[in-house]
């Protein structure tokens, strides 16, 4: 029996509803993403052996070069602000906000030299893309284990300042696609304090004009990302967390309603246009 024109019926069965159903579009390429994803980190895996034989923070600049790649498939641009607060040569604790497993495109559009990730664990058993965050140096918490976290967080301080290491963190915990900032977490502003680094906040603009996984949106756009100037943390203490935690909320929250456009919420500041004219 010939199959061509049962693959072809299928094929064109296929081109039929990708164009009449929004979502069958979105899971294709939610779905694509996924297989570049793990066709990626297997071959780069391969090439990171090679090159340089293990787990180190310098396959990064491996990892990231085809990635960054990505954006061009689904019509992206990203439209970066004060990346040169991020290629400061010193050690230091990057926090961003966190929306949805696009993030990782962002992340690598502006990933520094000599940055690393905290991740949760689950992580690492994804098979290829485990591997591949493993050896490009990706610190894993696991986040039911308190006491173990803790010290984790412990070592990478002592580590960032001996290997002048910067540490990216993502403070929500979890994606957020809210049109709003979630709590943050006290993690990354002891680690910061800890080690007595700065703080450099990372802010992404809002990806719900061009990406929305309830109504099964997907389709190209625009994705700006402003680096904030450095919150010192010398001198500071334990004691200072909360203040410190809420100092940079405050300023990534306002800078994130400002880069996205998007109506003030709940009492969220003016952006930094709207606070000069005050």
């Amino acid at each position: 029996m010939e199959l061509w024109p049962w693959l072809t019926a299928a094929l064109l069965l296929l081109v039929l509803l990708l164009q009449l159903s929004r979502s069958a579009r979105f899971y294709a390429k939610i779905g694509l993403y996924c297989v570049l994803c793990f066709t990626v980190a297997a071959v780069a895996a391969v090439v990171c052996l090679l090159r340089h034989g293990g787990r180190t923070v310098e396959n990064m600049s491996i990892i990231s070069w085809p990635i960054r790649r990505f954006k061009y498939l689904y019509g992206l641009r990203f439209e970066v602000k004060g990346g040169q607060e991020l290629e400061v040569d010193r050690p230091c604790v990057i926090i961003s906000n966190h929306q949805s497993i696009l993030d990782m495109m962002g992340l690598m559009e502006v990933l520094p030299d000599r940055c690393v990730q905290i991740a949760k664990r689950e992580l690492l058993f994804l098979g290829p893309v485990g591997l591949i965050m493993y050896l490009g140096g990706v610190l894993f918490i696991d986040r039911q284990r308190s006491r173990t976290a803790m010290t984790v967080m412990s070592d990478v301080g002592k580590r960032m300042v001996r290997e002048k290491l910067k540490v990216w963190i993502y403070p929500e915990g979890t994606r957020n696609d809210s049109g709003d900032l979630l709590p943050f977490k006290k993690g990354a502003f002891h680690l910061a304090i800890q080690a007595q680094v700065p703080i450099i906040p990372v802010v992404y603009s809002s990806f719900s004009s061009f990406y929305n996984y309830k109504t099964k949106l997907f389709t190209s756009g625009t994705i700006k990302v402003e680096v904030l100037d450095a919150i010192p943390t010398t001198g500071l203490t334990v004691a200072d967390v909360p203040e410190l935690l809420d100092t940079c909320q405050q300023a990534m929250r306002a800078t994130f309603f400002h880069v996205s456009q998007l109506p003030r919420e709940n009492g969220a500041p003016a952006g930094p246009d709207a606070q000069a004219s005050q």
